[in-house]
């Protein structure tokens, strides 16, 4: 039924939680797992915006070694979360502003018959105020959302 499913994560337990529920689905089905992270755009000094100053280059080189390095590990933990034998796995991420729709072109771009995600559960203000990026993925996504809690 799924040959490809993603799995968003920001290396939290919530998340290695979708992970696993998600290795449950794989097995089942003989589905490869893509594990998948948003890393956010490097933040560099407001200082030096707009110029091209030597150091700019040098800085931005050493933010997206550090995104790299950040994504790097957080896939690695979500795939030691969990006992994945038996699992096809693939590691990848991407760089965005906007996490939810990082998702949503990934699960497009591999092919994936569903995106396997955690979510805290939040409503109300602190869903607004904190931005939930399940409820996002879950309002803009034509491909099914199996939302673990």
């Amino acid at each position: 039924m799924y040959k490809n499913i993603l799995v968003p994560t920001d290396g939290t337990k919530l998340s290695f939680s979708a992970v696993a529920e998600a290795a449950k689905l794989a097995r089942h089905f003989g589905s490869k797992l893509v594990l998948f992270f948003a890393a956010q755009h490097p933040n560099l000094s407001p200082v030096s915006e707009g110029f091209s100053a030597p150091g700019r280059s040098e800085e931005r080189e050493h933010a997206v070694k550090a995104m790299k390095a950040e994504a790097e590990t957080i896939l690695a933990s979500a795939a030691t979360s969990v006992n994945l034998e038996g699992v096809r796995v693939d590691r990848q991420f991407t760089v965005s502003d906007h996490p939810y729709e990082a998702i949503i072109d990934a699960a497009k771009m591999f092919q994936c018959e569903v995106i396997v995600m955690g979510s805290h559960g939040r409503s109300g203000v602190s869903a607004v105020l904190l931005g939930n990026v399940t409820n996002k993925v879950l309002a803009h996504s034509t491909i099914p959302v199996l939302v673990v809690k």
